[in-house]
Parts: structure tokens; sequence; C-alpha cells
């Protein structure tokens, strides 16, 4: 495949082959859409939890929540972080090109973090006190995370559909450089207009 770019680094960037790029983009599209299901999963039990008067329904709900963030929720996140990776630097997009690829992998990490350092937590301590014969300490410990996650995987999901704001810096110093390269080996095509 031939470079879009004169620059050496950009150059010497290995893209994916058409089956490979496929490839990842099926893995990537399940995770994804596996985080998404998980994450409304947590919110319906969240609700549940938060919003049921029987002991045994609170119960069941903060350790059906425990088993999703323990075992289902950060492999699909890191499989999500790492596919949607592989896709950015081994096609025409890139990571830093176009500003929606750049806000949806800091969104993605963003979210992966915070399932591993609030989301997780307060699942943990839900499931502490209800399993200590207690009451749900606070409601919020078990809807804010999967409330958040939910309005960030769908913000992500449309901006990768309707693909805003343009090219970087980056992008545009990038296409300028290959522009000028096709100008100057006699294989220019007419500038596409962007809208």
């Amino acid at each position: 495949m031939s470079s879009t770019s004169a620059t050496p680094s950009a150059a010497s960037a290995k893209k994916l082959s058409r089956p490979a790029r496929r490839a990842v983009l099926v893995v990537h599209v399940v995770a994804s859409a596996s985080w998404l299901g998980l994450t409304v999963g947590l919110l319906a039990l969240g609700i549940t939890a938060g919003s049921t008067g029987s002991a045994v329904a609170v119960e069941a709900s903060v350790r059906a929540m425990k088993l999703f963030a323990d075992w289902l929720l950060l492999p699909v996140a890191f499989l999500t972080l790492v596919s949607g990776l592989v896709l950015a630097l081994g096609t025409q997009w890139g990571l830093a090109r176009h500003r929606w690829v750049y806000v949806k992998f800091w969104v993605t990490l963003a979210t992966t973090t915070a399932t591993v350092f609030a989301l997780r937590p307060g699942v943990n301590s839900a499931v502490a006190a209800v399993a200590a014969g207690g009451p749900l300490p606070d409601a919020g410990d078990v809807l804010f995370g999967p409330i958040v996650s939910l309005s960030a995987y769908v913000f992500m999901t449309v901006i990768s559909i309707l693909k805003p704001w343009g090219l970087t810096r980056r992008g545009r110093r990038l296409r300028a450089a290959s522009a000028a390269a096709r100008t100057a080996s006699g294989t220019a095509k007419p500038a596409r207009q962007t809208v």
C-alpha cells in the first residue's frame, strides 16, 4: 500500500491489510456494543437496587453488578480500547489526524480509567454493606458510574457515525504534505471539498 504522506514516520507506518482491518473492525464493534450492553445492564441493576424496598432484591442486584464489573467490564473495556487503537494506527484515520478519533480515544481511556477507579470501588462498597446486612449506603454508588458511562458511550457512538470537527493541526499538515508530494511527482488529484 502506498502512504498518503510525505513524512518519513508516516511513510514507515504499516497499514493494516483489508482482511486484517475488517477483522479488527468487527472485534472493535462487537467489544464496543458489549461494553454498551453491560453498561445498560449495570444501570438497570443499579436502578433496581436503588429503588426497591426488598433487601433480597438489593443484594441480588449489587452482587450481579459486582459480577459484571469484576469479570466482564474490564476485559471488554480493554478490548475496545486496544482494538480502537489498532484501527486508528493501522488505517488512514490515524490517532491524531481527525478530531473525532482523538476525542474518542481520550474519552475511551477516561471511561476505562473511571471503571477501574470509580465504578468498581463503588459497587464493591455497596456489596460489602449489603452483605453485612445493612441497607444500600448510597444509591449514587451504583447509579453514577453507569449513567456517566452510558452518556460517554452514546457520545462516542454519535461521533463515530457523524465524524465531526474535521482534521487536527497535525492532520492538516499531513494532508498538505501529501498534496505537495503528489504535485511534485505529477500525480496530483483534485482537492477534496470538505463541509
